[in-house]
């Protein structure tokens, strides 16, 4: 299996192309200063990606800064921090500020030349387009959570996106789906069928971050550091 037997790229974004949690922490640090003994950054994003799981399981209809909001209001009872409603709502309209990785521009730019790029993110709209300007790049298809009603890893999310490109003559042994988070993306990815690019962005990191823990390790096709790795690799294979 070559990346060049793929005509079209699925992307999850936070994670993958936009770094979450360095945006995560860096909207939680005034929350983060009021604890009396506070967390370190992986146990702050070990909790973070336990609530926010959950509260997508509970209240999928919900839009992803409501969804911000809440597991904002959940982390301050649980670290016992009295907080305000500005708090929270500044919280849930950060998503647009969270960085991109340094990476992320340049290689989308060269994929973009030989791939369809989509987006299959767990997120709204809104804060979708924050993002999209800062990857500054034109993708051909997004499809939020908004969209969908429901959070990955429900394979919902997986079916619409394969559905939607269906419409487009789009089969599924033509897309690759390139995402960070095992439990949101490669393991529902691996159960509908699709080929799975690792964007492995904590690799030789301790833990899983941000996201819930994977209850199993699926097989993946490919496995980069980073997706300027990713677009190397492909650079090689076309030479």
């Amino acid at each position: 299996m070559k990346l060049s037997d793929f005509t079209v790229l699925s992307f999850d974004c936070y994670g993958t192309l936009i770094d979450w949690e360095a945006g995560i922490l860096d909207s939680l640090s005034s929350l983060r200063s009021k604890i009396a003994n506070p967390p370190t950054d992986e146990e702050l994003l070990q909790t973070f990606a336990r609530l926010e799981s959950e509260q997508e399981r509970s209240t999928p209809q919900l839009l992803y800064s409501k969804i911000l909001a809440e597991v904002y209001r959940r982390l301050a009872t649980h670290y016992q921090v009295a907080i305000s409603p500005e708090d929270w709502q500044t919280f849930a309209s950060s998503v647009p500020n969270w960085p991109a990785f340094t990476d992320s521009v340049e290689a989308l730019k060269y994929l973009k030349k030989h791939y369809k790029l989509v987006i299959l993110s767990n997120v709204d709209r809104v804060s979708f387009a924050g993002s999209n300007k800062r990857l500054e790049v034109i993708f051909d298809y997004i499809f939020t959570a908004q969209d969908i009603g429901s959070y990955k890893p429900n394979p919902n999310n997986f079916q619409y996106m394969l559905n939607e490109l269906a419409k487009d003559d789009i089969r599924p042994s033509q897309i690759l789906h390139t995402a960070q988070s095992i439990y949101h993306d490669h393991i529902p990815a691996t159960n509908i069928g699709l080929a799975k690019a690792w964007i492995d962005r904590r690799k030789g990191q301790e833990g899983w971050g941000a996201t819930a823990v994977p209850k199993e390790m699926p097989t993946l096709n490919f496995h980069f550091g980073s997706l300027g790795e990713m677009a190397d690799a492909h650079k090689k294979e076309t030479v």
